[in-house]
């Protein structure tokens, strides 16, 4: 029987598509945006999973506090507020996050100069080495699970799923550079 939001299979994938159509397919579904949806949902966890437990799980880190790391490496400080927001995390799931990076001597948190009500989280030298070694091999594995793509390829997908993402957010969409 096939796990049909769980396999990874193409096969298996395309079967569970057809089994989906044969069951509710006298009713007016939209089964291309369904297999649309399904696919960006398994594609987003098999490519997660793949490099959390290949990449960032030996370096004691989860997908999460990699973000967390990038985002501070990327583009310095942020409130405790902004970062959330920057990392797609809720500020509980942050609070918690932030604790073990701490732990671990990675970042650290300060009151705001400004707004004593506000938190800034900064990137710690340790930090940044981290940063700094850990996403030369996440980026050799963004390669790798986009390599049967070729570069027009990996350049319409990343375009098609920012129209989604804008879409689902109900926000405009910008031209391509």
């Amino acid at each position: 029987m096939p796990r049909p939001l769980s396999d990874h299979d193409p096969g298996v994938v395309l079967e569970a598509e057809r089994d989906i159509r044969a069951r509710l397919g006298d009713r007016q579904l939209d089964f291309t945006a369904l297999a649309a949806v399904s696919n960006i949902y398994r594609a987003a966890n098999a490519v997660r999973n793949r490099i959390e437990r290949e990449v960032l799980g030996p370096e004691g880190l989860t997908w999460g506090g990699f973000t967390i790391l990038f985002v501070l490496w990327v583009w310095g400080e942020r409130d405790t507020g902004q970062l959330a927001e920057d990392c797609g995390l809720a500020k509980g799931t942050l609070s918690g996050m932030l604790q073990t990076l701490e732990r671990s001597r990675l970042v650290t948190r300060s009151r705001h100069p400004d707004d004593g009500r506000k938190v800034v989280v900064e990137l710690r030298e340790p930090g940044v080495t981290k940063i700094e070694s850990v996403f030369p091999v996440f980026n050799r594995y963004e390669s790798m699970v986009t390599e049967r793509l070729d570069e027009d390829d990996r350049h319409e997908l990343a375009r098609l799923l920012r129209l989604v993402t804008a879409t689902a957010d109900g926000l405009a969409l910008v031209p391509d550079d």
